[in-house]
């Protein structure tokens, strides 16, 4: 079943780096509280995920802020060293939350898993972004098809918050 508006997030375990080490964490300690824009991506270092859907966020950074929102957290199911290195290159700072989902557990658990083995990426989350006020989804924003960067981009996000 996949998430909707009006569900709760999971409490699942993901991992952060804090203070240059890996740290596993509840997904509600990250997206439990407050106003909370989440991202997916396919894959960090991938050519959409970087070259189109972090960039956009980043660039849309102070104006989500300036919305109301308290946190912007990008999710990949991706090892944290990889989440945390491309954060560094993509120059994320202190703007976005880059959370690894390194197992697919909070993928699987909002039903936005996607096997995409054919393509050499074993299971993946599909793309999406969501608007989270204490961990209650407020809106949801799946791409068709899952891998698409046309409905959950920061664009979009910013006038879901304008509603």
């Amino acid at each position: 079943m996949t998430i909707a508006v009006g569900d709760t997030i999971p409490a699942v375990d993901v991992r952060i780096m804090r203070d240059g080490a890996p740290v596993v964490v509840s997904s509600t300690e990250i997206l439990g509280s407050g106003h909370v824009v989440l991202f997916a991506v396919p894959g960090a270092f991938t050519p959409g995920c970087s070259k189109q859907h972090l960039p956009g966020f980043i660039s849309k950074a102070a104006e989500l802020t300036s919305a109301g929102v308290d946190s912007i957290v990008c999710l990949g199911v991706n090892d944290v060293f990889v989440m945390d290195a491309w954060g560094t290159v993509q120059g994320v700072g202190d703007s976005i939350v880059m959370v690894a989902d390194p197992l697919a557990d909070f993928t699987k658990a909002i039903g936005m898993d996607v096997d995409a083995s054919g393509a050499g990426l074993g299971v993946r989350s599909q793309r999406y972004a969501m608007v989270l006020q204490d961990g209650v989804v407020t809106d949801f924003m799946p791409e068709e098809g899952g891998f698409k960067i046309e409905a959950s981009t920061a664009e979009c996000v910013l006038t879901s918050l304008a509603k």
